[in-house]
């Protein structure tokens, strides 16, 4: 565990937090992670939207075991892996990763999204449904509206509100992406939805290839 914490560490120095990123990207890909009960088989899941449909225009898939403990802090060594394996098998690369996660919303500000993008290099940024630190006061109930998430002294993300009176979804950098830019992203990305399309698209997909696995 000792040597995990120390490569986020390393990896940290490396994250660009300024961006911009991709004010119009074409591409944006969702990725998600779903586990058996049993917690010894994962299948993550990649797909690829054209933003100007919200329609899936690729998608990949791995399916294995979890390549570390569950660890809190160190979500990203579990299923790094096979995200990285899943986003090689796809066709399209996209302009920008969108995580069912955190990036600098974490308590040594390297959450999954920070993490991937630096592998990566590829913009990223992260959707959480929940917070992993921090605290806030309810933005207002209209869509759009927001309040900063800070934890001490630094903001780390935002909480935003997708859709009017629904509960809010927390928004943090990854890398190459400014948090203004996240946060449009994630706006654009949920139409209809208090969650992102891609993360709703790469939920299913994760969801279907872990039954399609633990019925074999």
């Amino acid at each position: 565990m000792a040597e995990a914490v120390a490569v986020q560490e390393e990896l940290r120095s490396r994250v660009d937090l300024v961006g911009p990123g991709p004010s119009a990207p074409a591409t944006v890909a969702g990725l998600d992670v779903a586990y058996a009960e049993s917690g010894d088989l994962l299948a993550a899941a990649v797909t690829v939207l054209d933003t100007r449909t919200l329609e899936v225009v690729d998608r990949a898939v791995s399916v294995g075991r979890p390549a570390f403990a569950y660890v809190p802090g160190l979500f990203a060594f579990r299923e790094l892996p096979a995200l990285l394996a899943a986003l090689d098998r796809l066709a399209t690369r996209p302009e920008l990763l969108v995580c069912d996660g955190h990036g600098l919303a974490h308590p040594r500000r390297f959450g999954l999204a920070c993490h991937l993008g630096v592998v990566t290099d590829l913009p990223s940024i992260g959707v959480g449904k929940t917070p992993l630190v921090g605290v806030w006061t309810p933005p207002q109930a209209e869509r759009g509206a927001w309040s900063p998430l800070r934890d001490g002294d630094e903001v780390v993300g935002r909480v935003l509100r997708t859709r009017s009176g629904v509960k809010p979804v927390f928004v943090s950098v990854g890398h190459r992406v400014s948090l203004d830019n996240a946060v449009a992203q994630v706006l654009a990305l949920t139409p209809r939805h208090r969650l992102p399309e891609t993360t709703r698209t790469a939920d299913r997909l994760c969801r279907d290839a872990l039954a399609t696995a633990t019925r074999r």
